[in-house]
């Protein structure tokens, strides 16, 4: 009888919260998350944007997460990791930096966008399973508290809770600060870059004994020549850590991505 009861209770809940989101979706119809075009469900994608995001699947660098052509085996890096490896172990993307990929870290970043942080870390999640699966403790790309000021919010720390929350794996959101403000990259070569960010990052004192023996995965929205993710990553060996992974919402793969 207590388990009858128990099975309508919970039909009855289903059937309610169902009931819902039917109203909450007729007052407030479900939005495309690139355009704000109308869509069928929430949380997605329109048809004319999905044409025109990039999801990255199949052959990928496994230092950066670029997109790899032709006949690849297990383990294989990209030409530019080749030439300028990575000072993290691993890396992996969930989006091409094109198309609605681009609009939507446009939104997220500076037009106050967060209800697209849920789908968009299951996406990340989904894309850096294997790299997750690896990782200790989770942390965000840090801004600097001015900038932080300004914007209201960080958008990797806020990917980096999505991505925390949909696998279970424990995140430590301010255990890298920025100790110096650096000046806007979207101009800069890959010197230039790196140059921009050397020292200006630093594991907060408080946490150093958190990361020592520890796999880290850092979390960005864009991996563009990956001089800011090698400046986190290098003040984490830098403290202790055993080896740091990456995962960024995007990957620039193409020059024509557009600035960031």
């Amino acid at each position: 009888m207590a388990a009858s009861v128990t099975t309508l209770l919970a039909g009855g809940k289903a059937t309610l919260l169902k009931l819902g989101r039917e109203a909450l979706d007729t007052v407030y119809p479900p939005r495309c998350l690139a355009c704000m075009e109308f869509t069928d469900a929430p949380h997605g994608l329109c048809s004319d944007c999905w044409r025109e995001t990039f999801f990255i699947a199949g052959s990928t660098c496994q230092s950066c997460g670029v997109p790899l052509l032709g006949e690849v085996g297990e383990g294989d890096v990209c030409e530019s990791c080749m030439r300028h490896p990575p000072p993290w172990s691993r890396g992996a993307a969930a989006l091409v930096y094109r198309g609605a990929a681009r609009r939507m870290v446009l939104g997220l970043k500076h037009a106050d966008r967060l209800d697209m942080v849920k789908p968009l870390a299951k996406w990340m999640s989904n894309a850096g399973r294997d790299v997750i699966a690896e990782a200790d403790i989770i942390a965000p790309v840090p801004l600097h508290w001015r900038r932080l000021l300004k914007r209201r919010y960080n958008q990797a720390g806020e990917l980096a809770r999505g991505v925390a929350r949909l696998t279970d794996t424990p995140a430590v959101y301010d255990l890298l600060q920025r100790q110096r403000a650096t000046v806007a990259q979207k101009q800069m070569n890959r010197e230039e870059r790196a140059a921009n960010q050397a020292g200006a990052i630093v594991v907060h004192p408080r946490h150093r004994e958190r990361v020592s023996g520890k796999t880290v995965l850092l979390v960005d929205d864009v991996l563009t020549s990956g001089a800011t993710l090698g400046t986190c990553t290098e003040a984490l060996l830098d403290a202790g850590a055993l080896r740091v992974h990456v995962l960024a919402l995007c990957r620039v793969a193409f020059h024509e991505a557009g600035p960031i």
